[in-house]
């Protein structure tokens, strides 16, 4: 192990990217040839790379997707009316800076949490904060810090992601404090961070599943209105898949 005053500078100062650098090139062939400047950038870079890394698995982390997914692995092939132009669009982020919303409709097993799933993640990868909810859990964890005195806190941790993912929306009808919590939510990101709701209804039965006329109409009015939509068909990817396993 190489031993030196500065090695043991920079790990005293935390800089412990730079310190694995010092010893690789120290320890290299190459080391005698390098300028002083030369060793200061590789140095540096192999910081910066290493905090990189670590602010990312961090962002991942708060995020808790539900599925471990990139964009690089989406599937276009399947015949689900996943249209390629305007994913490469939503990829890009350029709606979460504009704290557009997104929704993803379509049938069950066709790939909606797994593609949100993926939206997140890229949006971690560009330095954005992330928080995944499923949202019949979500509610009933409202619920409970309601009664413990986590529910202000909890509201406001979802209120300052600049992406929240809304997995299975519509699954089951709100009841009037889920309706309430909804709204406070939405009003909050609205114009300010973006959301992205996956769904098995179609968007024009999205009112109905609120109940209460006056707050669907606001919600909606939140969630739907600056909202870019996907709305994907055909077989359950799921499905397929155990098929081909079989006629294999």
């Amino acid at each position: 192990m190489l031993k030196h005053p500065t090695l043991d500078q920079l790990h005293a100062l935390g800089l412990h990217g730079m310190a694995k650098a010092f010893v690789e090139v120290a320890a290299s062939s190459e080391a005698g040839g390098l300028s002083h400047p030369e060793w200061l950038g590789l140095l540096l870079d192999r910081e910066a790379s290493l905090r990189q890394d670590k602010r990312m698995a961090a962002r991942l982390r708060a995020a808790k997707l539900r599925q471990q997914a990139c964009i690089e692995d989406i599937d276009y092939r399947s015949p689900r009316g996943l249209d390629r132009a305007m994913m490469q669009k939503l990829i890009k982020g350029d709606w979460i800076d504009a704290h557009d919303n997104l929704a993803l409709v379509g049938p069950t097993g066709v790939g909606k949490s797994w593609l949100a799933s993926a939206l997140g993640h890229k949006a971690c990868r560009d330095n954005r904060s992330v928080l995944y909810q499923r949202v019949p859990r979500l509610f009933e964890e409202l619920a409970l810090a309601r009664g413990d005195g986590r529910h202000a806190r909890l509201l406001r941790s979802l209120g300052r992601a600049d992406l929240l993912v809304l997995d299975d929306w519509g699954l089951e009808p709100l009841d009037a404090a889920a309706r309430h919590d909804l709204l406070e939510i939405l009003e909050e990101r609205y114009g300010r961070k973006s959301t992205l709701v996956t769904s098995q209804l179609p968007v024009d039965r999205w009112h109905e599943i609120v109940g209460d006329p006056t707050y669907a109409d606001a919600i909606m009015d939140r969630l739907v209105h600056n909202a870019h939509r996907i709305e994907l068909t055909g077989e359950s990817l799921r499905r397929a898949r155990a098929k081909s396993v079989i006629a294999s």
